[in-house]
Protein backbone atom coordinates (compact mmCIF):
# COMPACT_ATOMS: atom_id res chain seq x y z
CA UNK A 1 0.00 0.00 0.00
CA UNK A 2 2.87 2.11 -0.23
CA UNK A 3 2.83 4.68 2.13
CA UNK A 4 -0.74 5.19 2.29
CA UNK A 5 -2.56 5.97 5.48
CA UNK A 6 -5.70 3.86 6.55
CA UNK A 7 -9.21 5.87 6.46
CA UNK A 8 -9.67 7.75 9.56
CA UNK A 9 -12.60 5.69 11.87
CA UNK A 10 -14.64 6.62 14.80
CA UNK A 11 -13.03 8.15 17.36
CA UNK A 12 -10.50 9.89 15.52
CA UNK A 13 -9.65 13.40 15.39
CA UNK A 14 -10.37 14.93 11.82
CA UNK A 15 -7.52 16.53 10.07
CA UNK A 16 -6.82 20.40 9.61
CA UNK A 17 -7.84 21.85 6.09
CA UNK A 18 -7.59 25.62 4.21
CA UNK A 19 -9.13 24.90 0.84
CA UNK A 20 -10.76 27.20 -1.98
CA UNK A 21 -14.40 26.89 -2.46
CA UNK A 22 -16.07 26.70 -5.86
CA UNK A 23 -19.09 28.14 -5.32
CA UNK A 24 -17.58 31.60 -3.17
CA UNK A 25 -15.08 33.35 -3.16
CA UNK A 26 -11.89 32.22 -1.10
CA UNK A 27 -11.06 29.08 1.03
CA UNK A 28 -13.27 27.50 3.74
CA UNK A 29 -10.90 26.17 6.54
CA UNK A 30 -11.65 23.28 9.18
CA UNK A 31 -11.34 26.11 12.02
CA UNK A 32 -14.47 27.44 9.57
CA UNK A 33 -16.34 24.43 10.87
CA UNK A 34 -15.21 24.02 14.02
CA UNK A 35 -18.31 23.85 16.80
CA UNK A 36 -20.66 22.26 14.66
CA UNK A 37 -20.64 18.98 12.72
CA UNK A 38 -20.19 18.41 9.34
CA UNK A 39 -20.43 15.95 6.90
CA UNK A 40 -17.37 15.86 4.22
CA UNK A 41 -17.39 14.06 1.55
CA UNK A 42 -14.11 13.52 -0.63
CA UNK A 43 -14.75 12.94 -4.62
CA UNK A 44 -13.08 12.60 -7.57
CA UNK A 45 -12.73 14.69 -10.58
CA UNK A 46 -15.94 16.50 -12.16
CA UNK A 47 -14.88 13.55 -14.96
CA UNK A 48 -16.83 11.13 -13.08
CA UNK A 49 -20.21 10.97 -13.88
CA UNK A 50 -21.53 8.74 -10.27
CA UNK A 51 -19.39 11.87 -8.45
CA UNK A 52 -21.50 14.20 -10.32
CA UNK A 53 -24.85 12.08 -9.48
CA UNK A 54 -23.50 11.94 -5.56
CA UNK A 55 -23.04 15.42 -4.98
CA UNK A 56 -26.69 16.76 -6.43
CA UNK A 57 -27.67 13.63 -4.07
CA UNK A 58 -25.58 15.59 -1.12
CA UNK A 59 -27.38 18.67 -2.36
CA UNK A 60 -30.91 16.93 -2.13
CA UNK A 61 -30.38 15.99 1.29
CA UNK A 62 -28.57 19.28 2.71
CA UNK A 63 -31.84 20.95 4.27
CA UNK A 64 -32.54 17.92 6.26
CA UNK A 65 -28.89 18.16 7.70
CA UNK A 66 -28.74 21.74 8.17
CA UNK A 67 -31.82 21.31 10.05
CA UNK A 68 -30.57 19.17 12.43
CA UNK A 69 -27.59 21.04 12.84
CA UNK A 70 -24.80 19.64 10.27
CA UNK A 71 -23.89 21.57 7.53
CA UNK A 72 -22.67 19.45 4.09
CA UNK A 73 -19.02 19.49 2.31
CA UNK A 74 -17.67 18.42 -0.27
CA UNK A 75 -14.43 17.90 -1.95
CA UNK A 76 -13.65 17.50 -5.37
CA UNK A 77 -10.55 16.71 -6.94
CA UNK A 78 -10.57 19.69 -9.75
CA UNK A 79 -8.82 22.82 -10.10
CA UNK A 80 -10.78 25.80 -8.79
CA UNK A 81 -11.26 27.80 -11.96
CA UNK A 82 -12.47 24.77 -13.23
CA UNK A 83 -15.00 23.51 -10.61
CA UNK A 84 -15.91 27.09 -10.55
CA UNK A 85 -16.76 27.29 -14.19
CA UNK A 86 -19.05 24.07 -14.02
CA UNK A 87 -21.35 24.91 -11.09
CA UNK A 88 -21.49 28.17 -12.41
CA UNK A 89 -24.67 26.48 -14.32
CA UNK A 90 -25.33 23.64 -12.16
CA UNK A 91 -25.25 25.78 -8.99
CA UNK A 92 -25.66 23.66 -5.40
CA UNK A 93 -25.78 24.43 -1.79
CA UNK A 94 -23.23 22.15 -0.75
CA UNK A 95 -20.11 23.65 0.24
CA UNK A 96 -17.78 22.67 -2.50
CA UNK A 97 -13.55 22.99 -1.86
CA UNK A 98 -11.60 22.04 -4.44
CA UNK A 99 -8.60 19.85 -4.52
CA UNK A 100 -6.31 19.23 -7.39
CA UNK A 101 -3.59 16.96 -5.23
CA UNK A 102 -5.89 14.90 -3.50
CA UNK A 103 -3.80 15.82 -0.09
CA UNK A 104 -7.02 16.27 1.68
CA UNK A 105 -7.91 13.06 0.63
CA UNK A 106 -5.02 11.35 1.91
CA UNK A 107 -4.52 13.22 5.40
CA UNK A 108 -8.42 11.57 5.72
CA UNK A 109 -6.54 8.54 5.00
CA UNK A 110 -9.22 7.96 1.59
CA UNK A 111 -7.32 5.07 -0.63
CA UNK A 112 -6.14 5.12 -4.18
CA UNK A 113 -5.62 1.89 -6.24
CA UNK A 114 -2.10 0.81 -6.77
CA UNK A 115 -1.86 -1.67 -9.47
CA UNK A 116 0.92 -4.38 -8.58
CA UNK A 117 3.65 -5.16 -11.43
CA UNK A 118 2.70 -8.29 -13.73
CA UNK A 119 5.55 -10.30 -12.26
CA UNK A 120 5.16 -9.23 -8.52
CA UNK A 121 4.88 -12.05 -5.92
CA UNK A 122 2.97 -9.76 -3.54
CA UNK A 123 -0.36 -10.94 -2.49
CA UNK A 124 -2.98 -8.60 -4.00
CA UNK A 125 -4.87 -6.22 -1.17
CA UNK A 126 -7.50 -4.46 -2.49
CA UNK A 127 -7.31 -1.58 -3.45
CA UNK A 128 -3.70 -0.38 -1.89
CA UNK A 129 -2.38 -3.48 -3.88
CA UNK A 130 -4.36 -4.57 -6.48
CA UNK A 131 -3.88 -6.18 -9.84
CA UNK A 132 -4.95 -5.34 -13.28
CA UNK A 133 -6.46 -8.58 -13.88
CA UNK A 134 -9.08 -7.51 -10.80
CA UNK A 135 -9.59 -4.05 -12.47
CA UNK A 136 -10.16 -4.96 -15.71
CA UNK A 137 -12.89 -7.93 -14.72
CA UNK A 138 -15.02 -5.22 -12.44
CA UNK A 139 -18.57 -4.51 -13.71
CA UNK A 140 -20.80 -1.89 -11.90
CA UNK A 141 -24.12 -0.43 -12.66
CA UNK A 142 -24.88 1.47 -9.18
CA UNK A 143 -27.23 3.74 -10.60
CA UNK A 144 -28.97 1.36 -12.75
CA UNK A 145 -28.85 4.19 -15.73
CA UNK A 146 -26.72 1.40 -18.06
CA UNK A 147 -28.19 -1.36 -19.94
CA UNK A 148 -26.42 -3.78 -17.77
CA UNK A 149 -23.35 -3.75 -15.54
CA UNK A 150 -20.32 -2.55 -17.54
CA UNK A 151 -16.37 -1.79 -16.95
CA UNK A 152 -15.98 1.44 -14.79
CA UNK A 153 -13.74 3.32 -17.87
CA UNK A 154 -17.12 2.21 -20.28
CA UNK A 155 -19.70 3.40 -17.67
CA UNK A 156 -18.13 6.73 -17.56
CA UNK A 157 -17.50 7.14 -20.85
CA UNK A 158 -21.38 5.87 -21.65
CA UNK A 159 -22.08 8.42 -18.84
CA UNK A 160 -20.49 11.16 -19.86
CA UNK A 161 -22.14 11.43 -23.30
CA UNK A 162 -25.50 11.07 -21.69
CA UNK A 163 -24.79 13.90 -19.53
CA UNK A 164 -23.38 15.72 -22.29
CA UNK A 165 -20.33 16.35 -20.42
CA UNK A 166 -16.92 17.27 -21.95
CA UNK A 167 -13.83 16.45 -20.50
CA UNK A 168 -11.16 19.38 -20.99
CA UNK A 169 -7.74 19.66 -20.63
CA UNK A 170 -8.27 20.53 -16.94
CA UNK A 171 -10.28 16.96 -15.99
CA UNK A 172 -8.40 15.33 -18.65
CA UNK A 173 -5.22 16.13 -16.16
CA UNK A 174 -6.66 14.99 -12.96
CA UNK A 175 -8.16 11.40 -15.10
CA UNK A 176 -4.67 11.00 -15.44
CA UNK A 177 -3.15 11.65 -12.43
CA UNK A 178 -5.51 10.46 -10.24
CA UNK A 179 -7.77 7.95 -12.44
CA UNK A 180 -8.09 4.98 -9.07
CA UNK A 181 -9.25 7.59 -6.61
CA UNK A 182 -11.73 6.39 -4.22
CA UNK A 183 -14.39 8.24 -2.38
CA UNK A 184 -15.08 8.32 1.20
CA UNK A 185 -17.96 10.07 3.36
CA UNK A 186 -17.09 11.43 6.76
CA UNK A 187 -19.32 12.63 9.54
CA UNK A 188 -17.03 14.71 11.90
CA UNK A 189 -18.72 15.85 15.18
CA UNK A 190 -18.96 19.32 17.00
CA UNK A 191 -15.85 18.40 18.96
CA UNK A 192 -13.98 17.91 15.53
CA UNK A 193 -14.00 13.91 15.77
CA UNK A 194 -14.75 11.12 13.34
CA UNK A 195 -18.21 10.03 14.06
CA UNK A 196 -19.00 7.62 11.16
CA UNK A 197 -16.60 6.49 8.07
CA UNK A 198 -18.28 4.93 4.99
CA UNK A 199 -15.38 4.03 1.98
CA UNK A 200 -16.38 3.31 -1.31
CA UNK A 201 -15.51 -0.06 -2.63
CA UNK A 202 -13.31 -2.00 0.08
CA UNK A 203 -14.93 -4.76 -0.30
CA UNK A 204 -13.81 -4.79 -4.24
CA UNK A 205 -13.79 -3.04 -7.51
CA UNK A 206 -17.11 -4.61 -8.36
CA UNK A 207 -18.47 -2.06 -5.57
CA UNK A 208 -16.84 0.80 -7.25
CA UNK A 209 -19.28 3.67 -7.52
CA UNK A 210 -21.58 2.80 -5.16
CA UNK A 211 -22.04 5.74 -2.37
CA UNK A 212 -24.46 6.00 1.09
CA UNK A 213 -27.64 6.39 0.24
CA UNK A 214 -29.77 9.61 1.21
CA UNK A 215 -31.16 7.55 4.25
CA UNK A 216 -28.11 6.20 5.60
CA UNK A 217 -26.55 9.87 5.66
CA UNK A 218 -29.24 11.10 7.49
CA UNK A 219 -29.30 8.07 9.87
CA UNK A 220 -25.63 8.90 10.50
CA UNK A 221 -26.14 12.01 11.06
CA UNK A 222 -28.48 11.35 13.91
CA UNK A 223 -26.44 9.37 15.98
CA UNK A 224 -23.91 12.41 16.69
CA UNK A 225 -23.81 14.44 19.54
CA UNK A 226 -24.64 17.87 18.84
CA UNK A 227 -23.80 21.28 20.45
CA UNK A 228 -27.51 23.53 21.42
CA UNK A 229 -28.35 24.95 18.13
CA UNK A 230 -28.12 28.58 19.92
CA UNK A 231 -24.17 27.78 20.57
CA UNK A 232 -23.73 27.00 17.01
CA UNK A 233 -22.06 29.65 14.70
CA UNK A 234 -23.60 30.95 11.21
CA UNK A 235 -24.13 28.67 7.97
CA UNK A 236 -21.50 28.96 5.74
CA UNK A 237 -23.39 29.59 3.03
CA UNK A 238 -26.22 31.32 4.02
CA UNK A 239 -25.39 34.51 2.22
CA UNK A 240 -23.95 32.52 -1.41
CA UNK A 241 -27.02 32.30 -4.05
Amino acid sequence: MGDQKRPLQPGDTAPAFALPTANSDGTVSFADLSGRPFLIGFFRGLHCPFCRRQIEQLAGIQPALRAGGVETVAVINTPVERARLYFRHRPTPVTLLCDPDCHTHRAYGVPHAEFLPDESSEQPEWPYGATMAQFKAARINPTGELPEPLHPMEANTILNAKDRFELDEADNAIFENHATQLVGHFLVDANGTIGWTQIEALDGPNSLSIFPTAAEIIAAAGSLGRRPAANRPPALLDDVE
